[in-house]
């Protein structure tokens, strides 16, 4: 799904950033998971909040792997490069815009290279149930459960359960419940939020 804005859903990423820095507090190497990663605003946009809240030398050990299954073959170019059109950042806080953007040329702006070189990015199609990685602390998926089949939404969260560390989070979209067959695997950190944390000593049925 290649539509999306920067600090779109603001506050699901900034409840999602409120439980996560501590979590992730002391770890030497933090992975975060986001398939469906479009031309890279989201994770981009968590990476900010991030790298606000966790401090320098943490927010040094977290690495981001991105998926799209990418028809364009745009979206990797895109992300490397961190450049977007002054329109599609008008939704960032002046103090943060100014942090972490530089003018590049007429109305485009770049990301700040700390931020970009946490991101890696490939093409692939969530129902290979291929995760990039294992023992993730988070994995974002919006914007992409809601365009498969039921069957394929529990095999694919599933997967994510497999391949998050215990109480990691699961962040998805505010359109996609939880089917009750997944409430073994999940459950959330509050309550009326689209946040999971992985419930530990669950055998996968995948």
């Amino acid at each position: 799904m290649a539509f999306t804005y920067f600090f779109r859903d603001i506050q699901t990423l900034e409840t999602a950033v409120r439980f996560f820095v501590p979590y992730t507090s002391g770890r030497s190497e933090i992975k975060i998971w986001n398939p469906g990663c479009a031309s890279g605003q989201e994770p981009y946009s968590l990476a900010i909040l991030l790298a606000e809240n966790m401090g320098r030398f943490a927010f040094k050990n977290l690495h981001f792997y991105l998926t799209d299954i990418d028809t364009s073959k745009q979206f990797g170019k895109i992300i490397q490069k961190g450049i977007y059109d002054y329109n599609e950042l008008q939704r960032i806080p002046k103090n943060l815009f100014n942090s972490y953007f530089t003018k590049v040329e007429e109305n485009k702006y770049q990301i700040d290279y700390n931020i970009r070189k946490r991101m890696s990015y490939k093409i692939d199609d969530l129902t290979n149930f291929q995760p990039p990685a294992n023992d993730f602390s988070m994995i974002l998926c919006k914007n992409v459960l809601l365009h498969l089949e039921p069957i394929q939404r529990i095999q694919i969260m599933q997967m994510f359960y497999d391949c998050l560390l215990p109480d990691a989070l699961l962040v998805t979209e505010q359109t996609q419940e939880l089917p009750d067959s997944l409430t073994v695997f999940f459950e959330p950190i509050i309550s009326n939020t689209h946040i999971y944390k992985k419930k530990v000593k669950v055998q996968s049925t995948i």
